[in-house]
């Protein structure tokens, strides 16, 4: 029997554990943290925005005022096209971001509707959105809707 079979259960730690401290054959001695210094202690985790001499990325972006890849400040924009509005129920003739839901079309948590001009439309439908691109609009009056903008 050998100091590494002895566990509550026989292979829990699986069959690639590195046994370190156990002699200067495999990874002994200092165990892979080298000679002295903060990481070479016990309980040391080092300091998280440490760039060894560089200045720290939380020094160089400004403190207030900054959202630029703030995901949380994004809006949340559902893009549609106009061939996707045809495949609506026949029973609906307002196409607003409710109904655009309640069909799977945009996800819930949208919180703008953009109508691009991919694809045909041929039948009438009045389109609530916030933006609709041109050609959209184009195709969108020409099968005999309209087109308002929140």
């Amino acid at each position: 029997m050998h100091i590494h079979e002895i566990t509550a259960v026989a292979g829990r730690l699986g069959p690639n554990r590195k046994r370190i401290g156990r002699g200067i054959g495999s990874h002994g001695k200092t165990s892979g943290r080298g000679h002295k210094g903060e990481s070479s202690r016990s309980g040391a985790k080092g300091y998280l925005f440490k760039e060894g001499g560089q200045m720290p990325m939380f020094r160089k972006v400004a403190k207030r005022g900054f959202s630029a890849g703030d995901y949380s400040a994004q809006k949340k924009i559902a893009i549609v096209n106009v061939g996707a509005l045809a495949k609506l129920d026949a029973a609906v003739s307002v196409v607003d971001a409710e109904a655009l839901m309640a069909a799977g079309l945009i996800p819930r948590r949208s919180q703008v509707v953009r109508v691009l001009g991919g694809g045909d439309l041929t039948r009438a439908l009045t389109v609530q959105a916030d933006h609709v691109s041109r050609s959209a609009a184009q195709k969108i009056e020409a099968a005999g809707g309209k087109v308002v903008l929140y």
